[in-house]
């Protein structure tokens, strides 16, 4: 790969036989002038696209999810399960587990696990999320929920439920990546937590108390702890464009991730949609459900990094927010998330409009653009 661009600086990428990046070009050639080079995508939640689902897809509807993405830079995501019944987990988690089989020579960005969302929510902060669905903690419920062969267990939840603090621990010592989120828990219960080992927040700002100078709140809380992280839906309107940046910098890009948090009517344009048992309307790339709140997103994560470049944050930056902080919070940095000698080459080409023109995913090219 020739002639494009990291960070403003011209850079030729060499690709081994085994699809990961070496320290030399070698073998045929790909010429990509005035491109810049991001390492792949990887979307940590996303609830579906083009018209589906995660909750309602079986594993080829999984597939054509995953395509979408990699026309978008995506090389990696986590499907984003809603709460629902047990008997949908477990036919959307054996969905899952057939792609992970089969997932390897198809051109479509790779399933690295799944992200179970507010199984464990306040009812109080539930946003677009049903309620009806969700479940305390008393010691059983995790073992409860269907688990994949193999792959990443993530879930978010609010740890002033009844058994949140104890569920922080138990997730922690499974091995699961504990995100606090759909939350208003105060700050004595957000410490239990993180002392659990809950370090990561979901969509920040959103679904969380905010900030008020006698207190501080969920969102107050991440920000001042400097060993949390969160992720953000940078859309311009599930957060104001001027907070995004504020926030962002604030945090610093080491410990922001970039998330679409993207459902079904992603990629279909304005209309109206059923999503989650109730009619959504898309306006102007704004979601909205019957209840009157936001129902996650229709944007991907291009879309994310190009208002992230916009607002003034540099290509080594976004590179971090949106890519290496999610393989970080996901435990795959060692293979991917940057383009490091000897990491996987999941690769996202973005020409000078910031338009995604070539996707290669271990080194294959799984989208280039006519």
């Amino acid at each position: 790969m020739k002639n494009g661009s990291v960070g403003g600086k011209p850079i030729d990428i060499g690709i081994d036989e085994n699809g990961r990046i070496a320290s030399a070009v070698s073998g045929d050639e790909i010429d990509l002038p005035a491109t810049t080079i991001f390492p792949g995508y990887i979307d940590v939640h996303n609830h579906g696209a083009n018209g589906i689902d995660v909750n309602t897809a079986d594993a080829d509807s999984l597939i054509g999810i995953g395509e979408f993405l990699a026309k978008h830079g995506v090389t990696a995501w986590l499907p984003t399960l809603v709460p629902d019944s047990d008997e949908n987990y477990r036919r959307v988690i054996n969905a899952i587990d057939e792609v992970m089989e089969r997932q390897e020579d198809l051109p479509a960005a790779r399933i690295l696990g799944v992200h179970y969302e507010g199984v464990f929510a306040n009812e109080k902060m539930c946003g677009a999320l049903r309620p009806e669905f969700f479940k305390k903690f008393t010691g059983t419920e995790l073992n409860e929920l269907p688990r994949l062969k193999n792959g990443i267990h993530m879930t978010t939840f609010a740890p002033e439920i009844d058994g949140g603090v104890e569920l922080a621990g138990e997730l922690t010592r499974q091995g699961w990546i504990a995100s606090i989120g759909h939350t208003h828990a105060p700050v004595q219960t957000l410490d239990a937590a993180f002392d659990g080992g809950a370090r990561h927040v979901t969509h920040f700002f959103n679904a969380m108390s905010g900030i008020h100078h006698r207190d501080i709140g969920v969102a107050g809380w991440t920000l001042a702890n400097r060993d949390v992280t969160f992720d953000i839906i940078a859309d311009g309107q599930h957060v104001a464009e001027s907070m995004l940046a504020m926030v962002c910098r604030t945090k610093t890009p080491d410990k922001v991730s970039l998330i679409s948090d993207s459902v079904a009517p992603t990629g279909l344009g304005d209309g109206e949609f059923e999503l989650w048992g109730e009619k959504i309307k898309v306006m102007n790339g704004i979601t909205q459900n019957e209840r009157g709140s936001i129902a996650g997103s229709v944007i991907t994560m291009n879309d994310a990094v190009k208002r992230m470049r916009r607002l003034g944050f540099s290509d080594i930056e976004v590179a971090k927010m949106a890519s290496g902080n999610p393989a970080k919070l996901l435990r795959t940095d060692r293979e991917m998330g940057s383009m490091d000698v000897g990491k996987r080459a999941d690769i996202a080409a973005v020409d000078i409009n910031g338009e995604v023109v070539l996707t290669l995913i271990g080194g294959r090219i799984v989208y280039r653009k006519d």
